[in-house]
């Protein structure tokens, strides 16, 4: 046992660690070359492509909104005199035809009742009896008892909104069954906010500040020709498509129609059958939805790569 502790072990040990850097020399200094020229690089990059075929389609835009009270309206003095009797003031609630003040007129000394339009609450109100008022002189200011729903959109949606009906299909939250509001239309702040509008109609029961969501139906067609949004540089009514030939592609100028967000109508341009890039070239081609900020404590999305 003396000789193999003396001996024959550190002998082993000397043997192993003698290996251990040899083998690391050889990594460091002498590593295993491959001949470049004999690695060939493999696959290509090609532009996808997709058939223009026949589908139905429907175009609809969803908007979240709120409900909000109709701006103030200004009653107006109706002949010129003195007011003679003063019968509400600021704050309070009005029926259509309520006399709000009468003026004794000055030529006949008539007494002549200037009565509220419509119904609603008295916001401002200043008239005292004694008074002299002048034809077309401020009266009241009336905010009347009517609501109607608004809700931002990205500009680019409103080319959507081209041709479409002047009414939508509106839900509130926690309110009445889905009714129709009437009178849609576009509305531009002066900042540049681009808002729709449409009005309750007066047998709802709403509230503002309610939440709400529109959804616009701007129309509808069965076997047309489309293609997906990606595709197609530019959307509202005409745009460009790259025609795939042999593997070359052709850029055709194409009439467009409606669009659902996802697929568009081609009207003129392309037939049945024709192959198209599925991608505009120097577009990014990700497959996330692009999402954005509607301003009114929603979102809408776009598909991925949508040139709307």
């Amino acid at each position: 046992m003396v000789v193999w502790r003396r001996w024959i072990f550190p002998l082993l040990m000397l043997v192993v660690c003698a290996v251990i850097a040899a083998a690391l020399v050889k990594l460091a200094f002498f590593p295993d070359r491959t001949d470049a020229a004999a690695i060939t690089p493999g696959g290509a990059v090609t532009s996808p492509v997709i058939p223009v075929q026949r589908a139905n389609l429907t175009s609809e835009l969803t908007v979240n909104g709120t409900v909000a009270r109709d701006d103030a309206v200004t009653v107006r003095a109706t002949v010129e005199g003195t007011v003679t009797d003063v019968a509400v003031g600021a704050g309070q609630s009005v029926q259509a035809g309520q006399t709000l003040v009468t003026v004794t007129q000055v030529e006949t000394n008539r007494r002549i009742d200037i009565t509220a339009p419509e119904a609603g609450d008295v916001s401002s109100f200043e008239l005292v009896p004694g008074q002299s008022v002048s034809l077309g002189a401020e009266v009241a200011k009336l905010t009347p008892a009517r609501f109607h729903v608004t809700g931002k959109v990205d500009p680019v949606l409103l080319y959507r909104l081209v041709g479409a009906p002047t009414d939508a299909q509106t839900t509130i939250q926690g309110g009445p069954a889905p009714f129709t509001c009437t009178g849609l239309r576009v509305q531009v702040a002066e900042d540049g906010t681009t808002s729709v509008v449409c009005a309750v109609p007066a047998d709802q029961q709403v509230f503002a500040g309610l939440t709400a969501r529109l959804d616009v139906r701007v129309g509808s067609a069965e076997g047309v020709l489309v293609v997906p949004t990606t595709a197609v540089k530019g959307g509202a009514g005409t745009g460009t498509v790259w025609l795939d030939t042999d593997g070359a592609a052709e850029e055709r100028a194409v009439k467009l129609g409606l669009s659902d967000g996802t697929s568009v109508e081609v009207v003129e341009g392309l037939s049945e059958g024709d192959t198209v890039r599925q991608f505009v070239p120097g577009v990014s081609t990700g497959t996330e939805p692009i999402c954005h900020d509607d301003g009114a404590g929603g979102t809408f999305c776009e598909a991925p790569g949508m040139s709307w």
